[in-house]
């Protein structure tokens, strides 16, 4: 699914730019002539996107040559050269925006989600990505964080059974939704893991006397309350942390021994890494 759903996501970016055609290159470069690229890092950070770069210009033009010289994760500073790419200039051109677009954004959150990963180092608590990611842009988003040393949580809606608030709530509470749960999973035949969201200590102690999870998400509980909770817990269940966890209180978070910790802001409120692909003479 995730290759499938990257071409998709590359055929559907060169429709929406170029629709019936790039009038100004194909009015002002002959269809003949060569050239060559060069991409240029303009801004410290976590190089991500080259390996989708490739699958870009291949399927725009399969003709187009690749030379890389800087891989994904590695860790670039201003006027880095990445990689370079000869071939029609006219490809060139038409291929420069989605290739700039997907490797920025992808190098803004690789960035930003090394600086948590550093952030953490020494304790074993993990970083973990949400669902909060740009619509049709999910599966490079999250291979993203991957690049940059965190881990992705569920990809979507069909990989895991997380009970949230609201599944909870309509449902009619924390015993019916497990159970439901449990019993669709054998219906279904799936084995799929189950992850059920706690509010309070109440609900907590309620799922360890229920059992039939295999993580549980301490969702808002502050740092001492988590402390509190991962004491109580003792390793029966993998305890999730999230909610209002910034870059500044991570790191206290993690102290307690929680075994991940959810930031929906690795995807949904990056800045994109400068960089930009220039003409080499």
């Amino acid at each position: 699914m995730k290759q499938e759903l990257i071409d998709e996501l590359i055929r559907l970016a060169f429709k929406e730019d170029i629709g019936d055609g790039d009038h100004t290159t194909l009015s002002t470069i002959p269809a003949t002539a060569m050239g060559k690229v060069q991409l240029i890092v303009k801004e410290d950070g976590v190089l991500a996107g080259v390996e989708i770069a490739k699958q870009i210009l291949s399927t725009f033009d399969p003709e187009l040559k690749m030379d890389v010289f800087i891989q994904d994760g590695s860790e670039v500073a201003y006027g880095d050269i990445a990689f370079t790419v000869e071939g029609k200039i006219q490809s060139l051109l038409q291929t420069e925006r989605l290739l700039l677009n997907v490797m920025q954004r992808m190098s803004g959150i690789a960035t930003t989600t090394r600086r948590y990963v550093k952030r953490l180092e020494g304790t074993k608590t993990r970083v973990l990505d949400t669902r909060k990611t740009t619509p049709g842009m999910r599966m490079i988003e999250k291979e993203a964080v991957k690049i940059g040393g965190g881990t992705n949580h569920r990809i979507g809606l069909f990989d895991m059974i997380l009970l949230k608030d609201n599944h909870v709530d309509f449902a009619g509470g924390i015993k019916n939704a497990i159970a439901r749960a449990k019993e669709y999973s054998w219906q279904q035949g799936k084995s799929l893991p189950i992850e059920i969201e706690v509010r309070s200590f109440d609900e907590l102690n309620e799922v360890l006397t229920i059992g039939g999870v295999d993580r549980i998400m301490l969702d808002n509980f502050n740092v001492e309350n988590t402390r509190k909770a991962v004491q109580l817990v003792d390793g029966r269940y993998e305890l999730e942390s999230s909610g209002g966890i910034t870059f500044d209180t991570i790191r206290d978070y993690a102290e307690t021994g929680v075994d991940y910790i959810s930031v929906g802001a690795l995807t949904h409120s990056v800045k994109s890494l400068d960089m930009s692909l220039k003409a080499v003479e």
